[in-house]
């Protein structure tokens, strides 16, 4: 049965709690449902959801940074490999054993040191001779007997050979002066004398066919004269076919041949191809090792990566690429707006005040039960969303599916938020461009490019005696992102209400969302807390004057 491909769970890009909550708990969902499910993450997490997964046992979801499958992620032919002492006659074996035209020659470690094809072995055995000659000359008396499926008689540290080959199996000793035998490798008959007389010729190896054995006095003359003698398990014909195939694999072997690495887009990898002509790549993990080999089959056969969305539905928000992935689903509480598929996709969108809230809903209707340690997790993202159902996003559904969650989770719903709010509040070591980046959406409104990030903060006001510090940061954010509108709100539940920062070439524009009270800059907004219901719509009103159609 072929393995389900994984569905891969996604929140969007600088995730906040509710968007990693979801992931998971969603991700468990379909687990749960046989769909092999993977929660991930499009970015660092903040402080508050580090503490959250850390306190209910959960591990930080996968990073997923591309769309794009890469080679790791698809099928591959097995790693298989042969070392550079192999024969070519092994090597040939083994092709055939694994139905293969290629083999990769390793180092001990699994390194690729070259790779050597039916192709470069077919060389060996129809080019012309000259190059059999000259790497036949340099294989050891070991690598023949194997090849030959013979026997060592005699070998000989001196041994002397030129590469060439002479078959004189059936020719009588005195005629022998007439045949160039000196430092070749002769293939001779059964016959004593003649292989004596090939031997004080000076003959550089004996092969002797048709035999069982060789007589004393033939040993003692290769001793002499430093002439191994083998004994093939061949007759003549196939001994001299065979023998070309003895030398090791490290004379044909391609060096540096072209390979591509396991964390490489098959997309990327698709257009290098092109650039070749070869039918087979090898392919290296992080450590160089050889770990299988791809074709182009490989690559137009590779699956789309499938995604379900959480805690989103713009593409401008989600994961790199995500035009080339496969959308399954969509859960969200956002307002849809760029969103587009090719194919048709179930899209869950409600007017709630968490994503977590539509996905503990969700395993109530299926009637699966949520762990303890997921409903703290859940709990913790509707309160972070709702901030302690301060935000005006918050509906009567998010209250009752919070005290569901507290009490799967034995959690007092106050002492639980307290704690939780302490922990995000405490931004005395985060710097302001870090501050920036923690829970940034980037909107494109009438080709307007606006960025809203949101801090929580213990007390929004105090956030005014750094009021030039955090404009500047704004102002260098804005500049190397090419943001026009880049809008920075400190937002305290205690407080209930927000400081509004700005920076970028229309940050006038702010301030005319949210006006100054009695002529202070940066003054305190009272109720205004959510970024969704109340900060976008005003932001892209006062856009919408200035150069709306």
């Amino acid at each position: 049965m072929k393995k389900k491909s994984p569905v891969y769970i996604t929140g969007h890009r600088h995730p906040d709690t509710d968007s990693i909550a979801s992931s998971i708990a969603y991700a468990f969902f379909k687990k749960s449902m046989g769909i092999p499910a993977i929660p991930c993450r499009l970015g660092s997490l903040n402080s508050e959801t580090e503490y959250l997964l850390k306190r209910f046992g959960f591990e930080a979801p996968l990073h997923l940074q591309d769309a794009r499958m890469k080679l790791s992620e698809i099928e591959m032919d097995a790693p298989v490999a042969i070392t550079p002492d192999t024969t070519i006659y092994e090597a040939m074996q083994i092709m055939q054993e694994h139905n293969c035209a290629y083999c990769g020659v390793v180092d001990t470690a699994q390194h690729l040191l070259g790779m050597v094809t039916k192709s470069d072995i077919s060389v060996v055995g129809l080019d012309d001779t000259a190059r059999s000659i000259d790497i036949l000359a340099h294989t050891s008396c070991e690598n023949i007997r194997k090849t030959i499926n013979g026997a060592i008689i005699y070998d000989d540290p001196q041994v002397a050979i030129n590469g060439k080959v002479s078959i004189i199996a059936m020719t009588r000793p005195e005629r022998l002066d007439h045949y160039e035998v000196e430092k070749r490798i002769v293939i001779v008959g059964a016959d004593t004398m003649a292989q004596k007389k090939c031997i004080q010729l000076g003959a550089g190896m004996l092969i002797v066919v048709w035999a069982d054995t060789v007589a004393d006095e033939v040993i003692e003359e290769a001793r002499v004269h430093h002439c191994p003698i083998l004994l093939s398990g061949h007759g003549t014909m196939n001994t001299s076919r065979y023998l070309y195939f003895a030398p090791s694999v490290e004379r044909i072997m391609k060096k540096n041949p072209v390979c591509f690495h396991t964390n490489e887009l098959t997309e990327d990898v698709g257009v290098k191809m092109l650039r070749n002509r070869y039918r087979t790549y090898p392919v290296l993990d992080a450590n160089e090792q050889l770990v299988g080999y791809i074709s182009r089959y490989h690559i137009m056969d590779a699956p789309k990566r499938k995604l379900i969305l959480v805690d989103h539905n713009e593409f401008s928000q989600s994961v790199n690429a995500i035009e080339k992935s496969e959308v399954l689903e969509v859960i969200d509480h956002h307002r849809i707006n760029d969103f587009s598929t090719s194919q048709p996709v179930a899209f869950r969108n409600e007017i709630v005040g968490s994503t977590a809230t539509i996905v503990a809903t969700i395993f109530r209707e299926n009637q699966i039960p949520i762990p303890t340690n997921l409903a703290g997790l859940l709990l913790g993202a509707v309160l972070s969303d709702t901030m302690n159902f301060h935000s005006p996003t918050t509906t009567d559904r998010d209250i009752s599916t919070a005290n569901i969650l507290a009490a799967i989770a034995d959690l007092d719903i106050e002492q639980f938020a307290e704690e939780m709010f302490t922990i995000t509040s405490n931004q005395d070591k985060v710097s302001f461009s870090d501050m920036i980046n923690q829970d940034l959406k980037i909107y494109d409104i009438h080709s307007c490019k606006l960025s809203i990030s949101q801090v929580i903060v213990s007390s929004a006001r105090d956030t005014c005696r750094d009021s030039r510090e955090i404009s500047a940061a704004l102002d260098r954010f804005a500049q190397k992102k090419r943001i026009d509108l880049a809008v920075l709100a400190f937002t305290s539940i205690l407080e209930n209400g927000s400081v509004i920062y700005a920076g970028g070439s229309r940050a006038p524009w702010a301030a005319e969302a949210f006006p100054n009270a009695d002529d202070k800059e940066h003054s305190f907004q009272e109720n205004l807390l959510s970024r969704k219901q109340q900060i976008l719509p005003a932001l892209t009103s006062v856009i919408t004057e200035y150069i709306g159609g």
